[in-house]
């Protein structure tokens, strides 16, 4: 379908920092054919198969949410206020181990897609178990996804054999590489203390062959980079260097605790590091030194982190945090500008898992959000960066593109009942309320 966008403010995150007000973009099938400022000519309101007149509306690109684990969503709220190692292994691990099957991945990556596109996240990052499931909400709500199986060295659900993990996740890049323009089969080895060597250097190897991503937790606690010292005599990223998977293709995520030599093997390695600092500064477990990175040429992009740790999923309020945490840490208001931040929810991450997105320009695919500035809170306008970084919220979001389709029109989801999903998450929701008040409930 050929579509319109008119009369709007487009912000396009493109080199040289270009916005136009008022400006338009004509899509074409999946893709931008056309952007410019002013009125568009008649030729593209008489191609256009749907107009949507955007006055007092700003268009950019949808941001991309660089580490979730979706499905995570029915757990959401289930074991607040503790410290990361008693909420993985007494509450996350066991409710994992009794609930979680791809019909449950399935519903969970429902919920947190909704919940995605409603906040202006056209794309996301994903790693966790039975990820079939999460493949066939993503193609349900249209949603753009790159989905890792989760690996590790423990029973885990969909894998109760540990020494299957790495067969099993082959069979998941097989059936879905190529399956759809959406979605980009990936691996997700868990973390050094839960993945063995040999795991990891399998894993590694059959992310190559398929010439997809590897991503891993590393260095998310203090506690984590002492045990892998005492463990193996190397801090965790030394350790994965140590190993050869450190490459452009291997995402290492949260990277809190880091050394100047971790950070120098980072630059030479060419890896990209996930910052995901509500998650980080909920569970108390630290925060990575983006500015470092950033300081260094280092692709640093944003993440939420699964909804079980954040507890959701809007990106602007992550750019917001970004900005804000690491001047109070710095003492400077000049270190993590505006625009740099909306960059590690756009163009970095783009770049870094090789999509054609996240800049409004001629032939880039069509992953287009558009916000509705009447609201209190966005009046005046005076650097739109700044607004979307500082000013915006996710609620603001009144119509989601991805791929060329409209998938959120006036805050509603066009793809799939959303009354389905949720009286289908009150259901499972009663039944992990019941597992928690009798843990030894069958």
């Amino acid at each position: 379908m050929n579509l319109l966008i008119y009369d709007a403010m487009v912000v396009t995150m493109e080199e040289g920092d270009p916005w136009f007000c008022p400006g338009y973009v004509f899509i074409e099938e999946n893709k931008i054919k056309a952007i410019g400022k002013g009125r568009p000519t008649e030729k593209f309101f008489s191609r256009a198969q749907k107009v949507i007149k955007a006055t007092d509306k700003l268009v950019m690109p949808g941001l991309i949410n660089a580490h979730n684990h979706a499905a995570m969503s029915l757990l959401r709220g289930v074991a607040d206020d503790l410290p990361l190692d008693k909420w993985l292994h007494e509450y996350i691990f066991p409710i994992e181990s009794t609930f979680v099957n791809e019909e449950f991945v399935y519903w969970g990556t429902l919920l947190a897609g909704w919940e995605m596109l409603s906040g202006g996240t056209t794309c996301f990052a994903d790693g966790y178990f039975c990820e079939d499931g999460a493949v066939k909400a993503c193609v349900d709500l249209g949603i753009r996804a790159i989905l890792a199986q989760g690996i590790i060295d423990f029973p885990a659900p969909g894998v109760p054999e540990p020494e299957q993990n790495i067969a099993h996740a082959e069979q998941f890049l097989k059936k879905w590489q190529g399956y759809s323009d959406l979605i980009t089969p990936a691996l997700f080895a868990h973390a050094p203390y839960t993945c063995s060597a040999s795991t990891l250097k399998r894993a590694k190897r059959l992310a190559q062959t398929y010439q997809t991503f590897l991503f891993i937790h590393v260095a998310e606690t203090n506690w984590e980079v002492e045990q892998i010292k005492k463990e193996h005599g190397l801090t965790p990223v030394a350790y994965l260097e140590n190993l050869g998977i450190l490459d452009e293709r291997t995402i290492i995520v949260h990277a809190n605790w880091l050394s100047e030599e971790d950070i120098k093997i980072i630059k030479d390695t060419g890896v990209g590091v996930v910052h995901n600092p509500e998650s980080n500064l909920k569970l108390a477990s630290g925060l990575c030194p983006v500015p470092d990175l950033l300081s260094k040429d280092i692709p640093v992009v944003l993440g939420t982190d699964g909804p079980a740790s954040n507890n959701n999923l809007d990106m602007f309020q992550e750019m917001d945090k970004t900005a804000k945490i690491h001047k109070g840490i710095k003492l400077d208001p000049i270190t993590m500008p505006a625009k740099q931040v909306l960059e590690m929810a756009t163009v970095i991450p783009s770049d870094i898992f090789k999509l054609n997105t996240a800049r409004l320009k001629e032939n880039a695919l069509a992953d287009i959000i558009i916000i509705n500035l009447k609201q209190p809170h966005l009046y005046p306008i005076y650097n739109p960066h700044c607004h979307l970084v500082y000013t915006t919220d996710g609620a603001d979001v009144e119509t989601v593109i991805v791929n060329g389709k409209v998938v959120i029109e006036e805050k509603k989801l066009v793809c799939v009942d959303i009354e389905k999903i949720r009286h289908k998450i009150i259901d499972l929701a009663v039944k992990i309320k019941q597992k928690l008040k009798s843990p030894d409930a069958e």
